[in-house]
């Protein structure tokens, strides 16, 4: 668990800029959903609520929060994110912290989100338990996930890297412990959330195609960010070029008339009461 935490804090080190621009911009298709979930409807009445935003990266889910009137609290275990958020929302509250050890006494706020986060976590379970902590008791914690198997969008870059012979380097974990590890599925995510002592659990399925260009979706490819970017990131130059062959191919089952990709992807989302 200390080495798949260590590796989560090495490869996002420094990388908000690059993530902002690429992968967050995927991220940020589930936010009004999770918004949603999580209670803080889109009318006015949110005006006042508590929320916190763990993992909140260049602050989108943040941002959103502060719009529909919420009081918002977000946290990120890397400097660079909080840097970002900070300067993108500055109504909210930012600062660093790290689940499952959040500075925050029980029940401080009405809502927890966390966009794609519990799969960063070595300890799912007690990241979710500490979510529960510091919300107060009938308020709502809501979470996203990616789904598993994964969608044709998603699964792009990691086929392109798979047919062009990449192997996986040496200091990239295979995944979470076998007793952390969880199915990501609505039913195994759903589990979860219960698991951490959260009642009335939903989990749904969102299904969507992030359009994007294929130049941008490469750049986040090689740019470090998250296992898959690491694992063609870390390759010999030769085995780069393979791989952006192997992707150019792919993609061509993605691309529009206007030479943009149509990337499908599912996402799962659950909330819970405390």
């Amino acid at each position: 668990m200390e080495a798949f935490d260590a590796f989560e804090r090495e490869i996002w080190a420094g990388r908000a800029e690059p993530y902002a621009r690429t992968f967050g911009l995927l991220c940020a298709r589930t936010v009004p959903a999770l918004l949603d979930a999580g209670g803080l409807a889109d009318d006015g009445s949110a005006k006042g609520v508590r929320l916190l935003d763990v993992g909140t990266g260049p602050g989108t889910a943040a941002a959103a929060a502060v719009a529909r009137g919420a009081a918002v609290t977000a946290v990120d275990a890397e400097p660079s994110m909080v840097a970002l958020a900070a300067a993108a929302v500055p109504a909210a509250g930012v600062s660093v912290a790290v689940l499952p050890e959040l500075p925050f006494p029980d029940g401080a706020f009405d809502v927890a989100v966390a966009n794609f986060v519990v799969n960063h976590m070595a300890r799912p379970r007690a990241g979710l338990a500490e979510l529960r902590r510091v919300v107060r008791p009938g308020g709502r914690v809501a979470v996203t996930v990616w789904a598993s198997p994964r969608a044709p969008g998603q699964a792009l870059l990691g086929r392109a890297a798979a047919e062009a012979g990449a192997s996986r380097p040496d200091g990239i974990p295979e995944g979470l412990d076998a007793d952390e590890d969880f199915p990501r599925t609505p039913e195994g995510l759903a589990a979860l959330l219960s698991g951490a002592g959260l009642s009335d659990v939903v989990c749904t399925p969102l299904h969507w195609d992030h359009v994007v260009d294929p130049e941008l979706w490469w750049s986040g490819a090689t740019a470090g960010i998250g296992v898959l970017s690491q694992i063609v990131s870390r390759q010999p130059p030769t085995v780069v070029a393979r791989i952006r062959g192997t992707y150019d191919e792919l993609s061509a089952a993605f691309r529009r008339p206007d030479g943009l990709l149509a990337l499908p992807h599912t996402a799962l989302l659950a909330h819970g009461t405390v």
